[in-house]
């Protein structure tokens, strides 16, 4: 299992990967190729999860749905 340092790290690379715009990433000697902003966002969402299990913590989403009868 990677250290909480690790994924925290990994994180802020990722952030300051996505705000640049470049589509590579380097860290501990491994380079990782992005096809899409999407799939950035989908990894940090990843990391997320691992940071806070790591953490004792859970996830907590919520979806909220609004309607109205268009009158």
């Amino acid at each position: 299992m990677t250290s909480l340092t690790d994924l925290r790290a990994r994180r802020e690379t990722l952030l300051a990967q996505r705000a640049s715009g470049v589509a590579k990433v380097s860290y501990d000697g491994k380079t990782i190729d992005y096809r899409s902003v999407a799939e950035i966002d989908r990894a940090l969402e990843g990391l997320d999860r691992e940071i806070a299990a790591a953490e004792g913590r859970r996830m907590v989403r919520q979806v909220r749905v609004m309607a109205t009868k268009g009158l």
